[in-house]
């Protein structure tokens, strides 16, 4: 009888781990930065800079300023691109995530500074 009890508690135990591992991945936190452009044009260089990349548009929004592009390469790697319009001009941003786990903001930085010359602004 004690012997029944303990298997059922080692049972909800484990089932209570192995649930915890099974959660939502969290949001990622986006790399963000605001340059002296227009928001279409920050967009469409985005888009393009992504394309040149390998990645496949999956969703754009021209109106709402996103970008979702997917790498098929493994193990799949999904960013997402935000222009916001700002009073000193685009509010920029890439986050993403590789194989469901969010990508650090820092790994995004490359992307950014790649934007920043195709539209003619590196220092």
């Amino acid at each position: 009888m004690k012997s029944d009890l303990f298997k059922r508690l080692l049972i909800i135990a484990l089932l209570a781990v192995l649930g915890g591992c099974a959660a939502a991945p969290m949001a990622p936190e986006p790399r963000a930065f605001v340059l002296p452009v227009e928001r279409q044009a920050a967009l469409a260089a985005g888009i393009e800079l992504l394309v040149e990349r390998g990645y496949v548009i999956r969703h754009a929004d021209a109106e709402l300023g996103r970008v979702e592009a997917v790498s098929a390469a493994w193990p799949g790697y999904r960013l997402r691109l935000e222009v916001d319009e700002s009073p000193h001009g685009a509010l920029i941003s890439f986050s993403g995530q590789r194989a469901n786990q969010p990508l650090a903001p820092q790994s995004l930085d490359p992307l950014l500074v790649e934007l920043q010359a195709a539209l003619g602004l590196a220092p």
